[in-house]
């Protein structure tokens, strides 16, 4: 029986449907499926964390790939199935909670000590569920410490603002943030008749291994420094800077910062690189601490 049959069985066994409220749309295309797993690179000491399982038809493959995974699914009727649908299986725990409220790293240290293991890596891999994809890739990417790569399913215009360069369009905080914090790249794309229901949107498969490779001094000034940048994109960066009144400096104070690193007062957010911003960012570190 493949993905789809399987999927239609369970429909009817259960009398269910996909629950908008959480996103829900099930992945039934084996091939896809199996290109997951490729890309995880599933290895011996490895754990395995899913993020919204659904049905399970991802998991399916992740269980039988893994020596552990951890399961999180918001949604307790889908709960009910999993443990139903894997309960020959005992190399997962499931756990009924809402990812964006719960601190992941708990988890895995209550897992590892009930194993009485230590992973060597933690892959997250996972269809996320796409009103929410953001908040949760920016919390596993800041706030956990053990993560070490997230191999995931997005849509595939989310996918192209994360890899964007600048002076394009779909260059802006996201890029910036998830290149600050990872090395991104997509790894294939994935048709809307590879769902049921189908999406209306494509998706793509996206890898983010963890890696700081930048020099940033004051890491909550870097993402305050952006995010006050493209506040306004449209305008000049000077112009979204006090607009936004970033960290009090007036108009003259920014304009001549800007002068002193060599940047044109023309410049628009869009058009620096992160290596723009660090640089500015630093500057600006440097003169506070000055004071």
């Amino acid at each position: 029986m493949n993905t789809l049959e399987k999927t239609r069985k369970i429909i009817n066994e259960y009398n269910i449907k996909a629950n908008k409220k959480f996103g829900q749309n099930f992945l039934i295309d084996d091939s896809i499926l199996e290109k997951i797993v490729e890309v995880a690179d599933i290895q011996e000491n490895d754990l395995i964390l899913e993020i919204g399982p659904g049905l399970g038809n991802l998991t399916e493959y992740i269980l039988k790939k893994s020596n552990y995974a951890i399961l999180i699914e918001i949604d307790p009727k889908m709960e009910f199935i999993l443990k139903n649908r894997f309960s020959n299986f005992h190399n997962y725990k499931l756990i009924n909670e809402d990812i964006l409220k719960i601190n992941i790293d708990d988890f895995i240290e209550k897992v590892e000590k009930e194993l009485n293991k230590k992973f060597q890596k933690v892959k997250v891999v996972a269809n996320l569920p796409y009103y929410i994809t953001t908040p949760i890739l920016f919390k596993l990417l800041q706030e956990s410490k053990r993560i070490n790569e997230i191999i995931v399913m997005i849509q595939k215009e989310v996918a192209e603002r994360m890899v964007a360069k600048n002076k394009s369009k779909e260059y802006g905080i996201l890029t910036l943030m998830v290149d600050y914090l990872s090395d991104a790249n997509i790894c294939f794309l994935v048709p809307n008749d590879s769902f049921i229901p189908k999406p209306e949107v494509t998706s793509a498969v996206i890898k983010l291994v963890k890696n700081k490779k930048y020099d940033v001094k004051e890491e909550k000034l870097f993402f305050e420094f952006i995010h006050s940048a493209f506040a306004q994109r449209r305008k000049k960066i000077v112009n979204s800077l006090e607009s936004k009144h970033f960290r009090n400096m007036t108009k003259e104070e920014l304009n001549q910062l800007l002068e002193k690193l060599g940047y044109s007062l023309n410049t628009r957010a869009e058009e620096l690189t992160i290596q723009d911003y660090i640089k500015i960012v630093n500057a600006i570190g440097e003169e506070n601490g000055n004071e």
